[in-house]
């Protein structure tokens, strides 16, 4: 892999670690724990286009190349830390039954063509020795389980036997068997163990020898043993989507579930209801103020209402600026729009305040609401302008880009229907009837410097 990168011309620089993940060299980064199977490496590339190109080329050499290797390539993420967007936990007792339900949730998620790399943290079953201790024959030579306990500590691990001082720091003497001792296996029955009477006896006498195969790593949540089945998605999809396929079809498995065992999902679908559910409960209160502020300006129940409603207009401007730019709607997006409603609100009660304030001099409604809304057509555009282009740098950026692809699409086709659809709304919610041009005896407003008539 290091020739790999090495010959490649996008790359700038790259770090290997062999044994172990990286450092947290970046504060958002999920850090592996130490194995003698694991290498990561981190990549530096000329810019975004190369970033892509080298993404590609790595991914086609793990399939080519590096057949015997489980093998992934991810950006650095830019958010809450996250190994794998897409997960599903099983949570229970007994970790065979947990091992087993975790099986079946592997296949239903590899049967969908959006996944990729599914597999679980407890990784693959290892080899083990298990030493079965004979108590009769143990308690007939004398051997305790604390002695033997000791001893095979002794063997491996080392005990210590003195100290040694240098300059002002003392350093152990440690007793233990030699390193080739120490890593064979077949030479485990001869290890021998101090009886009751003296002598030594090797371990083969009173303890048999079992192989059998173990999880390497074994997690806990909740305290109960889980399993995370995790996978990443293909590029173009969102791993929240990709979960709400997966989900039915996981209902099943759910239901047959024993008692005391669970199915969770997790990833970056549980990420955006974590985020989202820390907005969500302030919004009552956030209305409840907003309706406030709007009754202390507007003075009028009718007139409150009627520029609430014209809050959501916005979605429909962020829903297809989102689509056309391929821009994710998490939680900045939702941010986004929540300031966005602020903004049409804004507006709205510039326009209603307006129509208010020309029939009390005198216009009857209609004419109040084309005037009005032809005399603030101009602040309200160049407010949004303002608006608009200064989140045009804002939306390149990585993180908070959705936000200002929102802001800008919401507050766009905002304008047009404040100037459009909120007079034909009011219009309609007041019952105002149109007046004819050639009516004389409605009352004018001059728009110049002469009064009124």
């Amino acid at each position: 892999m290091e020739n790999i990168l090495s010959e490649d011309g996008d790359v700038v620089n790259y770090t290997a670690y062999i044994g172990g993940g990286t450092p947290r060299f970046f504060l958002l980064i999920v850090q592996q724990l130490a194995n003698t199977n694991l290498s990561e490496f981190v990549v530096m590339t000329k810019d975004n286009a190369a970033r892509e190109r080298v993404m590609q080329r790595i991914r086609s050499a793990f399939s080519t190349d590096f057949p015997a290797v489980r093998g992934r390539v991810m950006r650095l993420n830019v958010g809450p830390p996250m190994d794998y967007p897409l997960v599903f936990r099983v949570l229970g007792e007994d970790p065979e039954i947990v091992r087993n339900i975790a099986d079946r949730v592997t296949e239903v998620m590899r049967a969908n063509p959006d996944t990729v790399d599914v597999n679980d943290d407890w990784h693959d079953r290892i080899p083990s020795l298990r030493l079965v201790l004979d108590q009769d024959k143990a308690r007939t030579l004398g051997v305790s389980t604390s002695s033997l306990s000791k001893t095979l500590q002794a063997h491996y691990t080392g005990i210590p036997a003195g100290q040694f001082r240098e300059d002002d720091k003392l350093i152990d003497i440690v007793w233990r068997a030699q390193n080739d001792l120490r890593t064979a296996a077949d030479r485990l029955p001869d290890v021998t163990v101090r009886t009751g009477n003296g002598r030594t006896a090797p371990l083969s006498q009173f303890v048999k020898f079992e192989t059998v195969f173990e999880d390497g790593v074994r997690w806990h949540r909740n305290r109960f043993p889980a399993i995370s089945v995790r996978a990443d998605v293909i590029d173009g999809k969102m791993a929240p989507d990709v979960a709400a396929e997966i989900i039915p079809k996981l209902k099943p498995i759910q239901d047959q579930l024993p008692v005391g065992y669970f199915l969770e999902t997790g990833g970056s679908k549980e990420d955006a209801g974590i985020s989202q559910k820390s907005i969500l409960v302030w919004i009552p209160l956030v209305l409840v103020i907003t309706l406030i502020l709007l009754m202390m300006q507007l003075q009028n129940l009718s007139q409150t209402f009627l520029v609430f409603v014209t809050a959501p207009l916005g979605v429909i401007g962020a829903a297809f600026a989102l689509l056309l730019f391929r821009a994710p709607f998490g939680f900045v997006a939702l941010l986004g729009i929540i300031a966005l409603s602020g903004m049409i609100m804004r507006n709205s009660v510039i326009l209603v305040d307006q129509i208010e304030q020309d029939q009390k001099a005198g216009l009857d409604a209609w004419t109040a609401i084309v005037e009005s809304t032809v005399r603030r057509f101009r602040p309200i555009l160049l407010t949004a302008a303002a608006a608009i282009l200064a989140m045009i740098p804002l939306s390149r950026n990585d993180f908070f880009g959705p936000q200002a692809i929102a802001i800008m699409g919401g507050l766009t086709v905002a304008t047009v229907l404040t100037v459009f659809f909120l007079p034909a709304l009011y219009a309609a919610w007041f019952k105002v009837k149109r007046v004819p041009l050639n009516d004389e005896s409605a009352p004018m407003l001059s728009l110049g410097k002469g009064a009124s008539q």
